[in-house]
């Protein structure tokens, strides 16, 4: 049983503050700020012969990824063990230890900042209860999902899960995550690209989350707006320390953009949702998803989200099927509970 206590406020990465493990017999609580060689966890993590079980451990593997530069493999993720039983998406770890065995756990310590030190005994308590009680939970739900055959079913989702997390995202492919950049002109995305290049590299080298570095919406504002001096973004209201420490170099940046040959602009950006045809093609398969669903008892959501449903629309209208581009409905388990009949009808 595997858990991490982290921070992420300010940083773009998390930070992490505590380790805590449980094998049944021994639960230690490792503290990763006073131990300088960490190759023995290092090696547990990579340990193909011992499976590490995790509950809703999406950030978590981003803390492993990020401290140690690997991943808890093989891994499962009892939160997903949950969905395949019929419970929420979301459903959190206190909910199900008090539903099966039917402890009521404290959560008051939450919140509390794992970087400090010393920690209380009641913060390691709290610690030690996510992978205490994690054994018994993970036992109980393992019997039950190999009752109704999901078990392999649940480890393919928890791996698919760590590859969706671990994504390295290109500077230069920054611009397209920024919320409204699809109503912006090549002419202006040209100059949102390198912008938000800038800010990823940087948010990246001072370990600050992005819109500590330049709030988005304040990007977009600048391209949007033509605010390609220091007393335009101070009269448009953008954040006033951000350009003080900033605005020189994004002024730089806005020159060297504005010079870009018409030839190299980006291409505007197209919504899946634009193309003809997107809204009917979209609700045949929302169809499929509820017949599957009735079939298997899994929730809609769970089988497949709207964005894994754009995701296999796009493969196959954009990706013309490419078998290196495959969608999540159409590997793993999904593919024959789903992705087939969803294949016929678009």
């Amino acid at each position: 049983m595997l858990d991490t206590e982290f921070v992420r406020t300010r940083t773009y990465h998390p930070q992490l503050g505590l380790i805590q493990l449980y094998d049944g017999q021994n639960l230690s609580l490792i503290d990763p700020k006073v131990i300088d060689d960490m190759s023995p966890f290092i090696d547990l993590l990579k340990d193909p012969s011992v499976l590490k079980v995790l509950h809703a451990c999406g950030e978590d593997l981003e803390v492993f990824h990020n401290s140690f530069g690997c991943l808890p493999h093989p891994m499962v993720d009892t939160q997903l063990m949950a969905a395949f039983l019929g419970h929420g998406l979301s459903t959190g770890f206190a909910a199900l230890v008090e539903q099966y065995l039917e402890v009521e756990l404290d959560k008051s310590e939450s919140r509390t900042d794992w970087l400090a030190r010393p920690l209380t005994q009641k913060q390691l308590d709290y610690a030690a209860a996510d992978v205490f009680y994690l054994k018994p939970l993970f036992s109980l739900l393992l019997e039950k999902i190999e009752q109704v055959g999901w078990w392999k079913a649940a480890q393919q989702e928890s791996e698919l899960l760590a590859v969706k997390r671990i994504k390295t995202i290109e500077p230069d492919l920054a611009y397209l995550d920024i919320k409204g950049a699809w109503q912006l002109k090549p002419k202006e995305l040209a100059i949102l690209k390198p912008l938000a290049a800038w800010r990823l590299k940087e948010a990246v080298k001072r370990d600050l989350a992005l819109n500590f570095i330049f709030k988005e919406s304040d990007l977009l504002t600048l391209v949007e707006s033509s605010l390609f001096s220091i007393g335009a973004m101070e009269q448009a209201g953008l954040d006033k320390r951000s350009i003080q420490r900033h605005g020189a170099r994004i002024l730089s940046i806005v020159k060297s953009a504005k010079m870009l040959p018409v030839d190299q602009y980006p291409d505007k950006i197209t919504r899946l949702m634009d193309q003809p045809g997107y809204k009917q093609r979209f609700s045949l398969l929302k169809d499929e998803v509820k017949k599957a669903s009735k079939k298997t008892g899994l929730a809609t959501e769970f089988l497949a989200s709207k964005k894994q449903l754009n995701q296999f629309i796009s493969w196959v209208w954009n990706h013309k099927r490419d078998e290196g581009k495959r969608p999540d409905v159409m590997q793993g388990w999904r593919l024959d509970v789903l992705g087939r009949a969803l294949e016929k009808k678009l």
